[in-house]
């Protein structure tokens, strides 16, 4: 990377996609440093503004960000300094609140089925409320965690989620019904339901229907005399890649709307954000090390790929470029964009138009900012990406 300023093509979907003065700040940045690349760029700002957004809409909630979206230590801080909840699912992830001092009350764990040693470390941290989906998992919190709150994980329909999560974890409303009974046989305290409608959800119905199923079992528990008092909707909020999505303020709308009218008054409500409070405040640096043509196709080699940073790539998730080009724009082609390992696997996305760029040059990746460095390996020996708060 040279030292001149840099040029690139920013066109106008490019600042509908990601703020302008997240962008201005990273081109800023660039301008200043010289960093080997990749690395993630990620504005402290963006993020203090998501988090003050998430949860403004829904009276009586309390927000929990999922550590697994982005859990590079600088953003755990900062969400710390904003007093957000953590949302966890291992020993890592409770080992990295606990290097700061994270209060145990401030912790949750909604992943369905936890490993022994996570339990463990959970009790003696103080950590107290927990998902679970079967009886074994209420056997294993009842012999580690005796008499912690624990709420029963429904399925829920995903149609309309870029990443769904229907399918692993989550039981119907007669069999969450009997869960719950049997936590509460086993000396556990079961307080709720959680749901989750499927990761980058653009389909702000699904909600609807999720909470028509929570609702219905919230019915039975009180007739059969378990009076729960936690609902945990989890997250799935969206953020722009390539096009617009609907508005968090209206997902919340929507869903406050929609507890008012089947929960009682008091019900304390849980959000469980990742990907809308960081990812759209990332961004992702990276250099074209190559390109290629291969019979009909352009390839473009770039330094980031699936294995170190764009692993959901391969579930569907696209985004959007800007090219560093010359002072004389070069025209656009039809690229195929893969990463830097010599895997067949690691193509990160196909058909992507863009102006042809310098190998050497840098590619900025629009909303990168979750589940790319939590994804990443050192496969084939390439680093993971730094991560740097502007």
């Amino acid at each position: 990377m040279n030292s001149m300023p840099k040029t690139f093509k920013v066109e106008k979907y490019h600042t509908d996609i990601v703020s302008k003065s997240t962008l201005f700040k990273a081109l800023k940045y660039l301008d200043r440093k010289n960093i080997e690349t990749p690395f993630l760029l990620m504005d402290r700002e963006k993020v203090k503004e998501k988090a003050s957004l998430i949860g403004q809409n829904i009276r009586n909630s309390k927000v929990f960000y999922a550590v697994k979206a982005n859990p590079d230590i600088e953003v755990i801080k900062l969400a710390d300094k904003l007093n957000m909840g953590f949302e966890i699912a291992s020993e890592g992830e409770l080992k990295l609140l606990s290097s700061i001092g994270v209060e145990p009350e401030r912790i949750i764990s909604s992943n369905p089925v936890k490993t022994f040693k996570f339990l463990k470390m959970a009790a003696s941290y103080g950590v107290s409320y927990f998902a679970y989906d079967s009886e074994d998992e209420a056997d294993k919190m009842a012999r580690f965690l005796p008499g912690c709150h624990v709420y029963v994980r429904l399925t829920v329909p995903n149609e309309g989620s870029e990443w769904p999560l229907s399918k692993k974890f989550g039981v119907e409303i007669d069999k969450a019904a009997e869960l719950l009974f049997y936590a509460r046989n086993k000396g556990l305290d079961p307080v709720g339901v959680t749901f989750h409608v499927g990761s980058q959800c653009t389909n702000m119905y699904n909600w609807n229907s999720a909470l028509d199923k929570a609702k219905a079992l919230w019915d039975i528990a009180e007739e059969k005399g378990i009076k729960l008092s936690l609902l945990n909707i989890g997250g799935g909020y969206p953020i722009k890649y390539t096009k617009n999505v609907v508005d968090v303020g209206a997902i919340e709308k929507n869903i406050d709307k929609l507890i008012r009218e089947k929960f009682p008054r008091d019900v304390k409500v849980i959000i469980e954000p990742g990907r809308a409070v960081v990812g759209d405040a990332g961004i992702f640096v990276t250099s074209v090390i190559g390109k290629a043509n291969r019979g009909d196709d352009n390839w473009l080699h770039i330094d980031v790929g699936v294995f170190n940073g764009l692993m959901e790539s391969v579930g569907g998730i696209k985004y959007s470029y800007i090219v560093e080009t010359s002072r004389q724009a070069r025209h656009k082609k039809k690229w195929t964009l893969v990463g830097p390992s010599c895997d067949s696997f690691d193509v990160i996305d196909k058909n992507v138009i863009l102006p042809e760029p310098e190998t050497g040059g840098l590619i900025l990746i629009l909303s990168g900012g979750a589940y790319t460095i939590s994804y990443a390996s050192e496969f084939n020996g390439f680093s993971i990406p730094k991560t740097i708060l502007i």
